[in-house]
């Protein structure tokens, strides 16, 4: 009987992943008084903290639980005949991290604009839980169409998230995200639907058993690729991205670059690489001459720029690049080393974002790198942290990025010596822009003359933050046994090994 019970409690966690944010977004909905009186206000915001707080502890007991020696679908729930489909739920070692990644985001987020948002509080942490149930849903079911849906559905929050709490131009931002990504998405729609008439099936586990033919498998990777390409996102379909990192408040950007960024990332270990094998091998190389030029682009446009939010989104795109490239790479080192880059490039920007827009902007309303200098001599804790996570972004030795951009490259390189070269140039540029960041802001000579008043350092709050993130950075970097230990099995079978590519 206690078996059947221990059973029954296992099998439910990821259901009960699912509906702690929608019983947090309940409570605050109905429960809360409409007197937004200050106290009302702080009950809101630790309604939905304690909830996020409750999701993340939930997410480590899966961890804590999951069996990392199989490469099979666990805590699988199975709900059938919801309403045209049914609905299948289960985590495997390639998803586990994401959903790690997206629950300690989670709270994160919600911190980061815990005093700069001051309207309309009920319907921000209501997006934001929302959200945090929509991305999961990505991460945990077990169908492409449904895979689909929630991979659409985190467009409606996210447009009302910059729309309604972003900067100036927040409108433009915002349907520059939602009409950009639905129009991708719909190629990658015509695919999946594709896949559904051959197969007569959409579960994952069906799919993973069939094998199309060659020239089926390059037009659904047309359409696959596509969507991803923008979600990712590469030259020429980035507009959106700089756009809405720039106007977005700050708990927005930190979900953007930390979470929906890595929807591409999972979407091509899902979907592309299992699915499309031949395809993706025969246009790796096309992937990689995107990628490069994505990466080089990039980085130059980095380098030109004075808004240090701006050249934050800018750097998100450069290592979104190096990871596109390594998942393409047939190697074990380099696939996992895009899933470690991934998740180290989650708690890097979501750091630098902290920084820039919820401790500068915060304090002087302007992000402007020249307004800056010397902050070092008032703000020593503020520029301690900000530096180790200045490190982290330009790949330095004992941090995760380092190993994600090693294992990355060394992947980039056996597939393709020469691309690979151009692609390790990441590493150069990524060093320039971020330290000339950090030096003009943290040192070159005496505290700015264009502030009448000193800055106060990073109070109790913004340190623990930022804190956390630089911890799940250098810790995993020094010892990364946690993630790579877990992604073995599971990595292996993304492997496609053939003598010849007819």
């Amino acid at each position: 009987m206690l078996d059947y019970i221990k059973y029954i409690k296992l099998i439910m966690l990821l259901l009960l992943l699912l509906l702690t944010p929608l019983m947090g977004v309940f409570i605050i909905s109905t429960s809360i008084s409409y007197d937004l009186s200050y106290l009302n206000i702080k009950r809101i915001k630790f309604t939905a903290l304690t909830t996020s707080v409750i999701n993340l502890i939930i997410s480590f007991i899966i961890f804590i639980l999951f069996d990392f020696s199989s490469k099979q679908f666990q805590f699988v729930q199975e709900y059938h005949e919801v309403s045209y489909f049914d609905f299948y739920l289960g985590v495997d070692g390639l998803s586990i991290y994401f959903v790690l990644l997206t629950t300690i985001i989670t709270p994160i987020s919600l911190l980061s604009n815990w005093n700069s948002i001051n309207k309309e509080i009920r319907c921000f942490v209501i997006i934001i839980l929302l959200l945090e149930t929509l991305l999961l849903a990505v991460f945990l079911v077990l169908d492409i169409l449904l895979f689909y849906i929630f991979f659409e559905s985190i467009l409606p929050p996210l447009f009302i998230l910059i729309g309604l709490y972003g900067s100036k131009n927040r409108v433009r931002a915002s349907f520059y995200l939602f009409l950009y990504t639905l129009l991708g998405s719909l190629f990658l729609l015509l695919s999946l639907l594709t896949m559904s008439s051959i197969m007569g099936n959409t579960d994952y586990d069906a799919l993973y058993k069939n094998n199309f033919k060659f020239l089926t498998q390059l037009l659904l990777f047309y359409g696959v690729f596509i969507a991803f390409a923008v979600k990712t996102p590469t030259i020429f379909l980035n507009t959106w991205l700089l756009k809405a990192h720039v106007e977005s408040p700050l708990a927005g950007s930190i979900v953007l670059a930390a979470i929906v960024l890595k929807l591409s990332l999972y979407g091509i270990m899902r979907i592309i690489l299992p699915l499309l094998p031949k395809a993706s091998l025969n246009y790796t190389y096309l992937v990689y001459l995107i990628g490069v030029i994505t990466i080089i682009y990039a980085s130059f446009s980095t380098l030109r720029t004075i808004d240090v939010k701006e050249l934050i989104a800018y750097s998100s795109v450069s290592h979104a690049a190096v990871y596109l490239l390594s998942v393409f790479s047939n190697v074990i080192q380099g696939i996992e080393g895009s899933i470690l880059l991934g998740l180290a490039h989650g708690f890097v920007s979501s750091g630098l974002f902290i920084c820039a827009g919820g401790v500068l902007y915060d304090r002087s309303s302007t992000r402007l790198i020249t307004f800056f200098r010397g902050l070092t001599q008032i703000m020593p804790l503020f520029s301690i942290l900000f530096f180790i996570l200045c490190l982290g972004n330009c790949g330095v030795p004992l941090t995760l990025n380092f190993l994600g951009e090693f294992l990355s490259l060394y992947g980039v390189f056996e597939r393709s010596p020469i691309l690979g070269v151009f692609a390790s140039s990441s590493i150069i540029f990524s060093a320039a822009y971020t330290i000339y960041m950090f030096n003009r802001i943290a040192f070159a000579g005496s505290y700015s003359r264009f502030f009448s008043f000193n800055i106060s350092d990073l109070n109790k709050r913004e340190f623990f933050i930022l804190l956390t993130l630089v911890l799940f950075t250098v810790v995993l970097g020094i010892y990364p046994a946690p993630v790579l230990d877990g992604l073995h099995y599971s990595v292996t079978s993304l492997i496609y090994s053939t003598p010849n590519i007819i």
